[in-house]
């Protein structure tokens, strides 16, 4: 059997990792808040993971792997946007409309991770159907002396638990001095974090023996993680902005509630992304959605690519060149590899994966392949990466055609326009675009064509 080597935050070591038991490997990455659309940056631990879903399928078997992905949707970014669009005239009560956000913000999440090639999990826990398990595992550490009750919160003890601070390398008073705590008079410590919290009459709440109010973000993924994996389970993962304090308090709550278990033995955190060379951040303008790109008719495919094209534990930068080359790799793989029969995966690609999830060096593997015409083998490494995939490629049959003259010659129409007031030959122009099937975005920066799906060369070329 194939030994896959995981870099273990908790060890900060490579290490070879051996299910707890092989028949039953788990994992649990953390998910999204499900209030507004994922951005670039949410996506890259939804590739990361689900690459390393497919390999431990690939060497344990399909039934023999629980993945675990929740999401988080009770939260108060949530209640803002409910009364957001309460106070601008939406119908309804705040808790309706806080099921209406969440609801088409799955719903758009699915659709956007599917677009990227990544396998649903075996699970995907809605925060508030866990409540009731929340609530028990509070009560537990209130009972044990890790966590106490005051004001209608419930906080942890954080100085209860002694190997607070190990995932994240620091220690507790080192914590205080420099990280931002939350200051409330009621707190014991200023490091203590919230169990629970009281709810407003219209917030949503749920009765508890503190009162009614609903549970802090720490707490959620552990009573999930706990139902659906047990006291131990094999691998918990996540973006590097997790470790703490998510991560950090995930585990102190769940070793104390649960002392015979180890909670997660692997932790694996993916570094961040960059745009260009810079943090991705909308001050800079550079903020940007997955369906941005998708609506911009970059294909789902080539957005995972360039995430693969860097290992996870490395910034990731997001560059146009990247987004071209991957477009030009994979047009040529699927030319190259249509109708042809698979035959077994290369075991280049299995060991770069193996290796710590080396997935740039599982694509110099299907590059080599491809460099001496292996073509099956690529075919067969497909799903360990998931590309090549029947579902994910309609884009490729849209034919590559240099749109530049045209935008030059509607750019000049349209300066033209603006000096004399007159603009039938930019309206004329722009409508024959769109019966050929070309998208035409116009905006202060400029003019873009894309060849939309009904595009036709034939109805451009007639263009006088």
């Amino acid at each position: 059997m194939v030994t896959i080597r995981l870099t273990n935050s908790k060890t900060r070591r490579k290490e070879a990792f051996q299910p707890i038991d092989p028949l039953d490997v788990r994992m649990y990455v953390c998910g999204p808040t499900v209030y507004d659309r994922a951005h670039l940056g949410n996506a890259r631990p939804v590739v990361v993971f689900d690459t390393l879903y497919r390999l431990l399928r690939h060497v344990y078997g399909p039934d023999h792997v629980t993945y675990v992905r929740n999401f988080t949707d009770v939260d108060d970014k949530i209640n803002a946007e409910a009364l957001r669009r309460r106070q601008a005239g939406a119908p309804g009560t705040l808790e309706e409309l806080i099921r209406q956000r969440t609801g088409e913000t799955i719903a758009w999440y699915h659709a956007d991770m599917d677009a990227l090639g990544a396998l649903r999990p075996d699970h995907e826990p809605r925060a508030t159907a866990y409540v009731g398990q929340m609530v028990t595992m509070i009560a537990g550490l209130v009972a044990a002396g890790h966590a106490y009750a005051a004001k209608g919160h419930v906080l942890f003890r954080v100085r209860s638990y002694k190997d607070y601070g190990k995932l994240s390398g620091r220690s507790v008073d080192d914590m205080i001095a420099g990280a931002r705590v939350e200051v409330a008079p009621f707190k014991e410590d200023p490091m203590d974090f919230v169990l629970w919290k009281p709810s407003s009459g219209e917030e949503p709440g749920w009765d508890s023996p503190w009162g009614r109010g609903r549970p802090g973000w720490h707490i959620e993924c552990s009573a999930m993680a706990h139902e659906l994996l047990g006291d131990s389970f094999d691998i918990h993962g996540g973006g590097l902005d997790l470790q703490f304090p998510h991560h950090e308090n995930e585990i102190a709550q769940s070793a104390c509630a649960h002392p015979q278990g180890d909670f997660a033995r692997f932790w694996l955190h993916n570094e961040m992304l960059l745009v260009e060379g810079r943090k991705m951040s909308k001050s800079l303008g550079n903020f940007f959605t997955v369906r941005d790109l998708l609506d911009q008719g970059i294909p789902g495919e080539v957005i995972r690519y360039v995430f693969l094209m860097t290992h996870y534990r490395s910034p990731m930068d997001w560059t146009e060149g990247k987004a071209q080359q991957a477009e030009a790799t994979l047009r040529k793989w699927r030319a190259a590899t249509a109708g042809v029969a698979p035959s077994a995966p290369l075991p280049g690609v299995i060991e770069a994966l193996a290796d710590d999830l080396n997935t740039a060096g599982a694509i110099a593997a299907l590059h080599a392949a491809a460099g001496e015409g292996d073509w099956a083998g690529v075919k067969a490494s497909r799903r360990l990466l998931g590309l090549l995939s029947d579902e994910l490629g309609g884009w490729a049959s849209l034919p590559e055609v240099d749109l530049r003259a045209q935008s030059e010659r509607l750019c000049a129409l349209r300066s033209a326009a603006m000096a004399t007031g007159d603009f039938l030959a930019v309206d004329a122009l722009k409508s024959a675009l769109v019966a050929a099937g070309v998208e035409v975005r116009m905006s202060k920066a400029g003019v873009e064509l894309v060849p939309g799906p009904n595009f036709d060369p034939a109805k451009l070329e007639a263009l006088p």
